[in-house]
């Protein structure tokens, strides 16, 4: 066996990946990669891979596991990868399945499901908004009649802002409730918590966050994602209060929640009494070309970051963070009524990436200066509702990250 290359599973229900992919076959990994048909013309990095899969469904586990199981009656699996958020769950459960390293699904659950996530934090003593599962209908009744309105209904395994309602009264809490019929208890009603919504990057390595990029968005994520507009995010003061603090805030909560090694996605949002409130994590990268964003302003790529340590690990090594900067980037995207937009006038030497997608306008600009990147943001936010700005269906939004 100690002949054999590393061989490794990834999960991607949409198309991402490749720094990771291209980095596990660098260094001298065997890649196989499972996604669904609708991404089969994606460009893949099919160079870096021993060979790709697609299914029609990746929520059908069972149908998934059968496939990898029969896979693997002639390949042998080290390691597998869920890519994408709705992917974290079905490595799991193919690890429990094929007896592999890695989360296990009850450990995956605390960065999947938004009920578990929230008591972990909860118990652990981060400030979390006031939740009730929607489970027992008198507890619900007992969590209404003491928490104000407003209410967010929020589907426990759904990504970002997916599925997320607003009720106003118990009575409206209640007919949406009610409409879910057996689906009920795969939600949750949470207050709702206005204020600055914040984010951490984060990787760990046996159980320490040996690293972290702080940043913030500009208008919630949820608000982009059922109103529309132009996302933005940005670097915090590496060495300012909310920055010190929200990194701190991480590692206690990674750590609460049992992480061991990998890349997290947490965000935290500043209420108006000035305490950091947990709202979600993830163990994997933000969505929205934050991972750009973040490589923008440290140097450091966390996708490639992901495949070291996970190759560190299973070679029995040690992993070590590469040296990296303290600089500041920004991102802003926009889904745009242009199939191709043109982003020719936006040419100031602090751009330095642009997206290459039909149908959407973004840049990330980059600066040893903080306030050069916030006044890059605030001209170009403007100019992107100018220029580009289109207003999607709620569904095409909230995937947009």
């Amino acid at each position: 066996m100690s002949n054999i290359p590393i061989t490794l599973l990834c999960l991607a229900s949409e198309h991402k990946g490749d720094a990771l992919i291209r980095e596990l076959k660098r260094l001298g990994a065997r890649v196989y990669l499972i996604s669904e048909e609708e991404w089969r013309e994606e460009n893949w990095p099919r160079d870096s891979l021993d060979d790709i899969f697609f299914v029609p469904d990746m929520s059908k586990s069972e149908d998934v596991l059968n496939g990898v199981a029969f896979l693997a009656r002639d390949r042998w699996f080290d390691r597998i990868l869920g890519l994408d958020d709705y992917d974290v769950r079905l490595a799991a459960m193919l690890r429990e399945h094929m007896r592999l390293p890695g989360m296990n699904s009850s450990e995956a659950r605390y960065f999947r499901d938004k009920l578990a996530m929230r008591q972990g934090a909860a118990r652990a003593g981060i400030a979390v908004p006031p939740f009730v599962g929607v489970l027992n209908h008198q507890e619900i009744n007992d969590y209404m009649a003491k928490v104000p309105a407003p209410w967010m209904l929020k589907p426990r395994f759904e990504a970002g802002a997916v599925g997320i309602k607003k009720a106003h009264s118990a009575q409206e809490a209640w007919e949406w409730i009610n409409d879910l019929g057996d689906q009920q208890s795969y939600y949750l009603l949470e207050q709702f918590v206005p204020g600055d919504v914040y984010h951490v990057d984060a990787i760990v390595w046996d159980g320490e966050m040996i690293f972290a990029a702080a940043h913030k968005y500009g208008r919630p994520p949820m608000n982009v994602s059922h109103e529309g507009g132009v996302f933005i995010t940005r670097t915090l003061d590496h060495d300012g209060a909310e920055a010190t603090e929200l990194k701190a805030l991480n590692q206690k909560l990674l750590s609460a929640l049992g992480m061991r090694r990998g890349v997290a996605h947490t965000e935290y949002i500043r209420h108006a009494d000035g305490r950091y409130h947990f709202l979600e994590t993830a163990a994997r990268l933000g969505g929205a070309h934050i991972a750009e964003t973040v490589e923008a302003a440290t140097g450091v790529n966390l996708w490639v970051e992901w495949a070291r340590l996970e190759m560190a690990q299973a070679r029995g090594e040690k992993y070590q963070l590469p040296p990296h900067k303290y600089e500041y980037a920004g991102v802003l995207i926009c889904l745009a009524k242009q199939e191709w937009p043109d982003l020719g006038d936006y040419n100031e030497p602090e751009v330095v990436w642009r997206v290459n997608k039909p149908w959407h306008a973004g840049l990330i600009v980059a600066s040893p200066d903080a306030n050069r990147i916030e006044e890059l943001i605030d001209g170009y936010n403007q100019r992107f509702a100018h220029d580009f700005l289109a207003v999607a269906k709620p569904k095409e939004a909230q995937r947009m990250g």
